[in-house]
C-alpha cells in the first residue's frame, strides 16, 4: 500500500505530518506500507508556520497511490482549492482510489466535487465554509467521517485520529495500537460517523 499526502505552501504542518508519522511508523511494522509527499511542481513548500519540506513528487511524476491524504490550513483555504492543477490531481486520484482530508483540507475536496452526496466534516471554525457547498452533508462534532471511501477529519490533531482509524482498518487493531503506542499518542478506537 502506498500512501500519498499532498504538500502546498501554508498546509498546516500537523495536517500532513501528524499522518505522515502514523503511517511512517505503521510501515515499520507492515512491510508493503510506504508513504510518499508529493506537491504541484515538486520544488519544496513552505508550512504555514515556516517548516520547509522537499516532496518526494510532483502531481505529473507521483506515482500510483492507495490513498491520498490532503491537509488543510491557510493554503487549502486560499490557494489549493483554486488551483486547477491541485484540483485535476485530486479529482484523477480520488476516481481511482481512496481520498483523505484533514482539517480544511476538505474545502479542497469539496471544490473537486469529491463530496457530493457525502457526509463530511472539518475544523469547528471552518463548518460554514463546508456547508456552502449546498450537496455536502457537514458533520458537526466529530473527529472523523468516512463515507464510502473517502474521509474527512477535523482540525489539525483530528487528522492524527483519523490516520489510526485507516491503519487499524486496514492492518488490524494491533498495529494501530503498536503505532500510538510507539508514538506515545492516546487512542481510542472511536466508531467513524
Amino acid at each position: 500500500m502506498r500512501v500519498g499526502i499532498l504538500l502546498f505552501d501554508e498546509a498546516e504542518e500537523l495536517d500532513f505530518v501528524g499522518p505522515l508519522e502514523v503511517f511512517g511508523v505503521a510501515s515499520r511494522l507492515v512491510q508493503s506500507l510506504s508513504v510518499v509527499t508529493v506537491s504541484k511542481d515538486g520544488q519544496p513548500i513552505r508550512g504555514r508556520y515556516g517548516l520547509r519540506v522537499q516532496p518526494d513528487y510532483c502531481i505529473t511524476d507521483c506515482p500510483l497511490l492507495d490513498l491520498l491524504i490532503v491537509p488543510g490550513g491557510k493554503g487549502a483555504r486560499e490557494h489549493a482549492r483554486y488551483d486547477n492543477a491541485i484540483i485535476s490531481f485530486v479529482k484523477t486520484h480520488a476516481s481511482k482510489q481512496e481520498i483523505a482530508s484533514v482539517c480544511t483540507g476538505a474545502l479542497v475536496l469539496a471544490e473537486a466535487g469529491i463530496l457530493a452526496g457525502r457526509r463530511a466534516t472539518t475544523h469547528h471554525s471552518a463548518l460554514d465554509m463546508l456547508r456552502r457547498y449546498a450537496d455536502v452533508h457537514v458533520i458537526e462534532g466529530a473527529r472523523f467521517v468516512v463515507d464510502n471511501g473517502v474521509a474527512t477529519s477535523a482540525g489539525i490533531s483530528a487528522g492524527i485520529d483519523l490516520a489510526l482509524e485507516l491503519v487499524r482498518r486496514d492492518f488490524g487493531e494491533k498495529v494501530a495500537q503498536e503505532v500510538a503506542q510507539t508514538m506515545e499518542y492516546s487512542y481510542q478506537p472511536a466508531q467513524p460517523t
